[in-house]
């Protein structure tokens, strides 16, 4: 591949996603968004730019230019970010500059490396590893660092595979909750220790006691273990298992690694969830979820407990039905989507992945992270969806629960209240979501059809359960809630204290 043209690539990605956060959160808060015909455009940092748009809230973006003495030129990445800075008032925010050109850099490199490396033939694991630019309203979508270690080798946009390591924890310091029992099958270990999996780069990163006896080093797995779309999460081929680890990088907004609350949180609610998606499995059938049944760590001081705690959690291969494949919802958000019948299509699709969704918070107080990144959707034969698995328990959030008996800081973790609830529903579902796949369809079929099919979806859901005051408001047209991305990377804060900003709301109808 032409460097020069990965180059250009990975700049046009980044200049859009900074756009895309611009016209959410920086110009359009400020009254500095017009939109034109087929173009968008905004003033920031007193520079008129624009760009060609489609998608609808979705902002599916050509180059971006500025306006320099009556000419339009292109807008570098660079660029953008001093008129950032200079909008908010900033005083450069090297911090923040870093990061942008370091996810545009991480984009070069994975598109080079994906070049010289091979796709994995499970389709599942292809779509896990085919998101090469990332969120697209995130300032730095492949921003990585960390101490040390080659981020390359373990990315999953570059294809990776890779051994795990493996430690034996000493039985009279090991700590486990519910059933972890399947990580026993990745190799033997002495008598009086447990076999513990640790991501090799985690390894690399953790400053382990290996001279006392509490750790010991039992090399690596025979097999190789496959990184998913959050680069922490791997599948394990020999256990049929996801494991999910620790990893002390920051990736995009976050240091990705479990708490020990979030450990025990995900335990807790795969005891409680069953019933939950039981239910929902039988009033919407194609309804599946993956469980995190037990975790396993070291009980070492909370540094290491939280580094080498892993999650097992259930694979899609063994919850999805016959003659189904899964496909990450995000991969399919980035292809060329082609259905012979695209309002019937997308209809399947909103009945699939919203409506279940829907009805966890309204019957049963759950709070499902239903983005890109967190739902998987089974295709059948012909390339229908007909199945939606929902996966990932550290952003599941209970409202309105007895957690009486669940110890505090983990009940304080896995409780929202109603409106903060509704908020994440509605921001992962329909901003996040389905926006995106609706502006990957827009090329078969006018955006006003699509949603006016999910209106009427989501119109005949709210009928059948007395319609729901929040659900009347948001096909009445209400805002929608945005994740404020940008203004959260900029001040430097916590992921966990994001904002949101109100974005046009497309099941709006016309009176």
């Amino acid at each position: 591949m032409d460097r020069l043209l990965v180059a250009t690539e990975a700049e046009r990605a980044t200049v859009g996603a900074l756009l895309r956060c611009c016209v959410r959160e920086v110009a359009g808060p400020r009254g500095q968004v017009w939109q034109l015909t087929d173009h968008v455009s905004l003033r920031v940092g007193g520079v008129l730019i624009r760009a060609r748009a489609s998608g609808g809230i979705a902002l599916r973006l050509g180059q971006g230019e500025w306006l320099r003495d009556g000419a339009w030129e292109p807008l570098s990445p660079e660029h953008l970010v001093a008129l950032i800075s200079e909008e908010l008032g900033g005083d450069g925010n090297e911090e923040f500059a870093g990061q942008v050109a370091g996810s545009q850099a991480v984009m070069e490199a994975l598109a080079l490396a994906r070049e010289e490396a091979t796709p994995p033939a499970d389709p599942w694991l292809a779509s896990e590893q085919s998101l090469l630019h990332g969120h697209p309203f995130h300032p730095a979508p492949k921003a990585r660092s960390a101490a040390k270690g080659d981020w390359l080798s373990y990315a999953p946009e570059a294809y990776a595979r890779f051994p795990l390591r493996l430690l034996g924890v000493r039985d009279d310091v090991l700590v486990e909750e519910g059933d972890p029992g399947a990580l026993d099958r990745l190799g033997p270990a002495p008598d009086g220790y447990t076999v513990l999996p640790v991501h090799p780069w985690q390894y690399e990163l953790l400053d382990l006691p290996l001279g006392d006896g509490r750790l010991i080093d039992l090399g690596q797995t025979t097999g190789y273990a496959t990184p998913t779309s959050s680069v922490r999460t791997v599948y394990e081929p020999d256990l049929d298992k996801c494991l999910k680890f620790s990893l002390d990088v920051r990736i995009t907004n976050c240091v990705r690694k479990n708490a020990w609350y979030e450990l025990s949180g995900s335990v807790e609610l795969s005891r409680r969830l069953a019933p939950v998606f039981a239910d929902l499995a039988e009033t919407f059938p194609g309804t599946r979820w993956l469980p995190e049944p037990g975790y396993r760590s070291a009980d070492l001081g909370t540094r290491l407990l939280e580094g080498l705690g892993v999650l097992v959690r259930c694979s899609p291969w063994g919850r999805i039905g016959a003659g189904v494949t899964p496909v990450l919802a995000g991969a399919l958000a980035v292809r060329d989507l082609n259905p012979s019948d695209p309002l019937a299509w997308w209809r399947a699709y909103v009945e699939r992945v919203a409506l279940p969704v829907l009805e966890a918070y309204f019957r049963h107080g759950v709070v499902l992270e239903a983005h890109l990144q967190n739902v998987l959707v089974g295709l059948d034969a012909q390339g229908r969806p007909v199945e939606a698995v929902f996966r990932d328990l550290e952003g599941t959030k209970l409202v309105g629960h007895d957690l009486s008996g669940v110890r505090r800081e983990v009940a304080a973790a896995l409780t929202y209240d109603a409106e903060r609830g509704w908020n994440r529903v509605v921001y992962c579902l329909f901003v996040n979501h389905l926006a995106e796949i609706a502006a990957t369809l827009e090329r078969r079929c006018p955006l006003r059809e699509l949603w006016a099919v999910a209106g009427d979806v989501l119109a005949a859901y709210a009928e059948t359960r007395g319609r729901p005051r929040r659900l009347a408001e948001l096909l009445a047209g209400v805002p929608l809630p945005a994740k404020a991305n940008l203004t959260v990377r900029w001040s430097r804060a916590a992921d966990r204290n994001a904002t949101y900003v109100p974005v046009a709301n497309p099941l709006a109808r016309p009176l």
